[in-house]
């Protein structure tokens, strides 16, 4: 098929669907159709072609007398199935305001992250509905564990537990798997109501305990790509290693600039600079990487890189988002050579409002490459080692410091939420296998970066907001007021209550601080993160609520982010005067599509990192049965009791473990009792316990209690 028929078919498609979906629209045959569009013969393929595939997207159907009618016309709807390992599942269609349960027995084999119809079958507080038909299977294969069977065959316990089903693999369909292999897997036949879903072993990507082999399954599971396609790699030879033409830039190169990250980074994308003026303003310089300026629109690297939509961090790699040649070489602010930028230069009074700001295209040459750890240790420590190495960059540390105040009190004055989770750092050896597990460091230095490109996001976005040109903002919306019900039922379980307009961050905040150092802190915060909406890319302003800001965008890490890297082509097009009608139109046209994208992408990265740091865990544990733990019960449920180790390790206590007694859950209290001894089991107790179980295939930590730890 050619480009060209491809987008005739296109156009096809989007005329008859808005014909379908006129008010005066009633079903009718093809032929019918046809004449009343005055479809000419020879055009009758293209015709039939264009029905055909919104058939297959599940948007049009054809009745008993052979007619077309939409989808929606008829009570279906087009949605993505999202699975639960007990066997139901959601299915999420744009426009509702809550998802469609679906049980089990009416998924009729649809699996996690399937493009599905639905029918909705029951009403309630949530309705209830049945899949009828699988547009389109979420995943092309399923990454999973082989087991072999006596008789030839053997199944596959899947990654994503959310699937479902484990998966019969027939006789001959193994590839010669063996007991242990990480493999790919695609479905020959469908699950049903008796059966699971069959499968043939397409991959064999390694066994489970080959060192690298956990973490590519990840990979795998995800699709996230790993090597770059021909066509980019031949773009790398044009991209030259050092800065050519300065025209139109800003000369900065003279200005005392540092970055500032961790002591790993190779990819560094911001720079700094701070000075104390007269009238007792600072001045605060955000230089950016301009990535846009060797990343062109459309081009082949551009694609790639809106493809992968950011880099994935996970525990033993980072897999980028653009090559190293970009990433670690011409685009990173690397000490002692000139780079190009994007810079956004602050004027920040003694109360952190902006009063005045530029954004300029400049060229930057970074005097010093620090580490946080360094930082931290000059601003914390009077007898730092490090004092006389950096004794000339000491004076504007301090200024950091003092600019980094302003600006943090400003943002809590105003209610910005700041959530205080303990973030698992996983160390591995060098055959990638984890020896410990530690807490991610966090201190003063993070948090004058961390302050600084806030500042510069806020900055950025509120200026192109008022120069009303086509944009990508971050946008973080209140949370809805069903879910914010819910969680004041269960804080007033534990005697806390949401003071003043809960649809202002601030009282979200206030809470917060009335929770420090609390046994039910960690609980509780989580179900407060769980009640709000998750922050995602949008092409029009929307506020931040988790920051309190009015307006908001990600500006800083263009390396990282294609949502960075996008917006910053706007901004060299605007600053350079050639963003014209023509395409301020164009990006009209396609931001809304970009934001969508990055969204999901940022998702994918997210639940990938999320996944890796899971299993390595499960995998430290294992070699860790029989070891005894202090810990705190983070969660309480109907099925167990779920403590948290101080190396931020989560397993679980199974009730039907706890054999002194026969214990009842408690939903009100969140909490499980004893019916004879009475004793209780509740949020925030310390409990000494034993691990029993970890699982890598499973992701999963069992734990025994040894004995409630009491209060003093």
């Amino acid at each position: 098929m050619t480009e060209e028929y491809k987008a005739m078919l296109e156009e096809k498609k989007e005329k008859l669907w808005a014909f379908f979906n006129d008010k005066d629209y009633n079903p009718m045959k093809v032929s019918d159709i046809a004449f009343l569009l005055g479809v000419p013969s020879e055009d009758m393929p293209l015709l039939e072609e264009a029905v055909v595939s919104l058939e297959k997207e599940g948007k049009i159907l054809f009745t008993k007398k052979g007619k077309i009618a939409t989808a929606e016309s008829m009570q279906l709807y087009n949605g993505t199935f999202t699975g639960n390992e007990r066997g139901f599942g959601f299915v999420r269609v744009e426009g509702f305001e809550s998802d469609i349960f679906i049980p089990a027995s009416a998924k009729n084999g649809a699996m996690h992250k399937d493009t599905v119809q639905v029918r909705i079958t029951g009403s309630g507080k949530r309705p209830e509905g049945e899949v009828v038909k699988i547009i389109e299977r979420g995943f092309k294969t399923i990454i999973g564990t082989y087991t072999a069977s006596k008789n030839g065959s053997g199944f596959v316990i899947p990654d994503e537990h959310k699937t479902g089903y484990d998966i019969y693999i027939p006789s001959g369909a193994s590839l010669g798997a063996v007991d242990g292999h990480k493999v790919a897997v695609k479905i020959t036949k469908p699950a049903t109501d008796k059966y699971s879903p069959e499968g043939k072993v397409v991959e064999i990507l390694g066994h489970i305990n080959d060192p690298g082999v956990d973490i590519l399954s990840v990979i795998r599971q995800y699709e996230i790509p790993l090597e770059f396609p021909s066509d980019v790699t031949a773009q790398l030879e044009h991209i030259p290693d050092s800065v050519e033409d300065r025209t139109g830039r800003a000369d900065y190169t003279n200005l005392l600039t540092v970055t500032i990250d961790g002591e790993d980074a190779k990819d560094l994308d911001d720079a700094v600079s701070v000075e104390k003026l007269e009238n007792g303003n600072y001045r605060l310089s955000v230089f950016i990487a301009d990535v846009s300026h060797y990343v062109t629109e459309g081009s082949p690297l551009d694609k790639e890189a809106l493809k992968r939509g950011t880099s994935v961090y996970l525990v033993d790699r980072v897999i980028p988002m653009l090559p190293h040649k970009l990433s670690n070489g011409i685009c990173s602010l690397n000490q002692g050579e000139d780079r190009f930028s994007l810079c956004c230069i602050m004027e920040i009074d003694q109360s952190g409002n902006v009063v005045d700001s530029e954004i300029q295209k400049a060229v930057i040459n970074v005097n010093r490459r620090m580490s946080y750890t360094v930082v931290n240790d000059l601003l914390t420590n009077k007898n730092s080692v490090y004092k006389e190495e950096y004794e000339p960059l000491l004076p504007m540390f301090l200024q950091m410091k003092e600019l980094r105040d302003i600006l943090l009190q400003k943002r809590r004055n105003r209610g910005a939420i700041e959530f205080e989770f303990d973030e698992a750092q996983i160390i591995l050896d060098q055959n990638g296998k984890p020896i410990d597990i530690i807490k991610r460091p966090r201190n003063v230095a993070t948090s004058i970066i961390e302050e600084f490109m806030l500042a510069a996001n806020e900055t950025v976005a509120e200026r192109f907001f008022w120069l009303d040109i086509p944009f990508v903002y971050r946008t973080h919306e209140a949370p809805d007021e069903e879910k914010i019900a819910s969680l004041k039922e269960v804080l007033a379980k534990f005697g806390y209550f949401i003071k003043g307009n809960s649809e202002h961050p601030k009282a979200f905040q206030q809470l917060l601080d009335l929770l420090e150092g609390k046994p039910e802190e960690m609980l509780l915060q989580r179900l407060i993160l769980r009640s709000f909406k998750r922050a995602r890319y949008t092409a029009s302003n929307g506020m931040h609520f988790g920051l309190a800001a009015q307006y908001y965008c990600h500006f800083t890490s263009p390396i990282r982010r294609y949502p960075d890297l996008q917006i910053h082509r706007i901004i060299s097009r605007f600053l350079d005067g050639t963003l014209n009608e023509g395409a301020i139109e164009h990006y009209k046209k396609i931001l809304e599509d970009v934001a969508s994208k990055c969204s999901a992408n940022e998702r994918r990265a997210d639940d990938a990192e999320n996944d890796t740091d899971k299993y390595k865990i499960a995998e430290y544990m294992e070699e860790r049965i029989g070891n005894e733990y202090v810990g705190i019960i983070s969660s309480v449920t109907s099925w167990g009791i779920y403590v948290e180790l101080e190396n931020t390790a989560e397993g679980m206590v199974s009730l039907s473990s706890l054999t002194d007694d026969k214990y009842i859950f408690d939903e009100k209290t969140l909490s499980v009792m004893g019916e004879r001894s009475h004793k209780t089991y509740t949020v925030g107790d310390k409990l000494k316990i034993k691990v029993v179980r970890a699982s890598r295939i499973a992701r999963i930590i069992d734990f025994e209690i040894i004995e409630k730890i009491e209060r003093n």
